[in-house]
């Protein structure tokens, strides 16, 4: 999945060799299903591929109970490795598998290449595996159903719970005399009345590319369900179906009408969110994660009190609940078979015990229920509004594309995204290109 993780600042915790402790050699698999090995505990490192930030929350609580479990097994660590940006990290995973050199513990999304790898038995399978440590009730189902390959399986583990709004500034709406989109379809009229009134309607980080490319996904999802990406991916759909061509007339709206920043596709993460935290950009779609910034007194005083949100609108005949939007748990954690022995299984037993607790308590969003975020001091309103609303969402999850589509065709949806809300190319132009694209990189 992507969310800040992927947009701040990396730092590599360790410095490895490509070669690993403890990794698999030669046709590494073990039985995906063996979840409670027999054998002694053996305390040894294990190592973790990440792709998250440093001094994110995930890391930092998993390396305190890492240091906890080391204290009542002396030469056990948690060798955590991971990469500057998100390309890089893909380009080292896939290097990892296919020399069977991935370590004990690593990050995946529920992508193809994935799905390859759980297919080839070198992941366990993480149904049987919760099951086994008793704690299968314990997870949101919308938290496990993100971790999901198409076909219902489960190989990763979540360790987050997010929910992706629309944070909106109540008194530029009022100036401009609109009211909160009842539907997709007014956004564009709604851009047209602010930027009538001189206010820039949407702060967008274009220069990532998957803020944009969630805007791609929303009308599909409200037209046609999940179903068509999971198709689209295969190249069971094309981008010239009729979600995909609705969703390029939709873009190509957005753009014309201004909804954007101008120079939006130069503009990074953090000054999008400053254009809107500032009460310069009326609109901006981001998630929980940062909570901390919109909604408790690190907010600027003079749009303090102004700032609401609202979840994804949606559409005359939708086919997904209006309680059903993107509602990612992250970056999943997948444990590898062929390294997988009661060492790793009495750690995770351990680990994922006590993780709720420390993740709760740092005021976010655990991927489990049973645990009360700590709401922080100095939080708004809004703050236990959005840890509330994680108690209504559907099991229908609005999937962010760039965990869905092959790398080739994901790089040229974001590049062409670009062009179609600039008026660079029609949505006719669009479609044509990127249906070029999937045929090219995944058959049609």
């Amino acid at each position: 999945m992507v969310h800040p993780a992927r947009t701040a600042s990396w730092v590599t915790l360790a410095v490895a060799a490509l070669v690993l402790s403890g990794c698999a050699g030669g046709s590494g698999g073990g039985d995906p299903t063996n979840v409670d090995p027999e054998g002694e505990i053996e305390p040894r490192e294990i190592s973790w591929l990440l792709s998250r930030p440093a001094d994110g929350g995930v890391i930092t609580a998993m390396q305190k109970i890492a240091d906890e479990y080391a204290t009542d097994h002396p030469g056990f660590s948690l060798n955590l490795i991971t990469t500057p940006d998100r390309p890089s990290y893909i380009q080292k995973y896939e290097t990892l598998a296919a020399a069977n050199k991935l370590p004990e513990l690593f990050d995946t999304d529920a992508t193809p290449f994935a799905q390859k790898l759980a297919g080839q038995g070198r992941m366990v399978d993480v149904d049987l595996l919760l099951d086994d440590l008793g704690m299968a009730d314990d997870y949101r189902e919308a938290a496990l159903n993100y971790q999901r390959f198409d076909d219902g399986s489960l190989y990763m583990v979540p360790f987050e719970f997010q929910l992706e709004f629309f944070w909106y500034n109540k008194d530029l709406l009022e100036q401009a005399g609109v009211s909160v989109p009842a539907t997709l379809d007014d956004f564009a009229p709604m851009c047209e009345a602010l930027r009538a009134k001189g206010i820039t309607p949407i702060a967008l980080d274009g220069a990532d590319g998957w803020p944009l490319e969630r805007y791609m996904a929303y009308y599909p999802f409200r037209q046609a369900g999940p179903e068509y990406v999971q198709k689209l991916k295969t190249g069971e759909a094309a981008f010239s179906d009729a979600p995909g061509r609705a969703a390029a007339d939709w873009l190509y709206g957005l753009g014309q009408a201004g909804c954007f920043q101008e120079g939006f596709s130069s503009t990074g993460y953090a000054d999008a969110q400053a254009q809107f935290t500032s009460g310069k950009a009326a609109v901006y779609n981001i998630g929980t994660w940062e909570l901390g910034n919109l909604a408790t007194d690190d907010l600027d005083a003079g749009v303090r009190d102004s700032v609401d949100y609202f979840t994804l609108p949606t559409l005359p005949g939708a086919v997904t609940a209006d309680n059903e939007y993107v509602t990612p748990s992250g970056i999943g954690m997948a444990v590898n078979s062929a390294t997988y022995d009661p060492l790793v299984r009495d750690f995770l037993r351990f680990a994922l015990e006590r993780y709720p607790a420390e993740v709760a308590a740092s005021g976010a969003l655990s991927p489990t229920t049973g645990v009360e975020t700590t709401i922080p001091s100095g939080a708004t309103p809004l703050y236990s509004r959005a840890i509330e609303q994680a108690g209504d969402v559907g099991t229908k999850i609005a999937m962010p594309w760039d965990t869905q589509l092959d790398p080739a065709t994901n790089t040229r949806l974001q590049q062409e995204l670009t062009l179609l809300v600039q008026g660079d190319i029609t949505p006719d132009e669009f479609v044509d290109t990127m249906d070029a694209a999937l045929t090219e990189n995944v058959g049609g």
